[in-house]
């Protein structure tokens, strides 16, 4: 695949994040599919990247995550976002909601095969978003 066509697929996998779309993602996502949220401990299908989706929603229910930047070379595509919402729902890294706005950068970098996604590799600022919410990190 070209990598404007890997470029594409990227747009419309995180444009099917931002609608809640879990069906869609499924049909982005190649078989092998595997997620490192933050650190390298995997999960490993889709089924995994649907889960901490879904905790994000239900965390900040209003969250956006505007594209800001992407480059792409060969099989692997990088994408920089800001991610902002409301911590109004679940709790976040054990802190219970605390109805505080929340904004952070965050880096994906995803690898294409055979037209689809297997891998995303996402990392940010952990501390940084715990900072924001109130939590006692001393």
């Amino acid at each position: 695949m070209s990598v404007e066509t890997n470029k594409e697929l990227v747009r419309r996998f995180y444009e099917a994040i931002q609608q809640e779309n879990y069906e869609a993602l499924k049909e982005f996502c190649h078989k092998d599919f595997v997620f490192y949220p933050q650190v390298d401990t995997p999960f490993y299908g889709v089924e995994g990247l649907i889960e901490s989706e879904k905790k994000n929603f239900d965390a900040t229910p209003n969250f956006k995550m505007p594209l800001k930047a992407m480059v792409a070379e060969g099989d692997q595509v990088a994408v920089y976002f800001t991610f902002e919402g409301t911590h109004t729902g679940i709790p976040f890294g054990g802190i219970p909601a605390t109805g505080k706005n929340v904004k952070f950068s965050l880096m994906m970098l995803l690898k294409i095969v055979d037209g689809k996604i297997i891998e995303k590799r996402a990392h940010f600022d952990r501390y940084d978003i715990l900072k924001q919410l109130g939590a006692n990190l001393l």
